[in-house]
């Protein structure tokens, strides 16, 4: 992180009354919990997942960010029931800002490959691009819980869907 990440990290110390190291240990855990959040999903650990976030935790996807889902087990339905698809989440811009030593809030971009990996077609990877791609993010509110970073509530937002070009082939 650069310098300018440093000194926001600071003043986002000060104000939740920790120290510097503190605040960088907070967010460094918040920033595996959401990387780890993208492995287990592009895994299909639905049940991993699921557990990331507090027992009445709340999630909208980027797709349905009006509709969310409450509750780590109806979470964790909703992710093992849809469509069987390959996916890969890319995670970017990750900001953390520590509100207290148990609080913290934070914003990245998510980048969105598909391919269907569902139907004996598909074969094995590399699969082809089915698209469309998505780019949006997600805005975070974290909790610290018996001594692990959960998702209080994770909602997704959509800003550019990006469609494959009509005859374009696959790379």
């Amino acid at each position: 992180h650069g310098p300018r990440h440093a000194q926001a990290l600071r003043v986002s110390a000060e104000v939740a009354g920790l120290s510097p190291d503190q605040a960088l240990r907070i967010a460094f855990a918040c920033e595996q919990l959401i990387r780890r959040f993208a492995l287990c999903n592009d895994a299909g650990d639905h049940a991993a997942l699921a557990r990331m976030f507090v027992r009445d935790g709340s999630f909208s996807r980027p797709t349905a960010p009006d509709a969310p889902v409450q509750g780590r087990a109806a979470i964790e339905a909703m992710f093992r029931d849809r469509p069987r698809r390959f996916t890969r989440h890319l995670i970017l811009n990750t900001v953390v800002d520590v509100l207290s030593p148990t609080q913290a809030r934070a914003t990245s971009y998510v980048a969105l490959y598909v391919a269907d990996a569902g139907s004996e077609e598909a074969g094995a990877p590399p699969y082809p691009s089915t698209g469309p791609q998505l780019l949006g993010g997600f805005d975070d509110e974290l909790v610290l819980v018996d001594g692990d970073w959960r998702f209080q509530s994770r909602r997704g937002s959509l800003a550019l869907r990006i469609a494959p070009q009509p005859g374009a082939q696959p790379a």
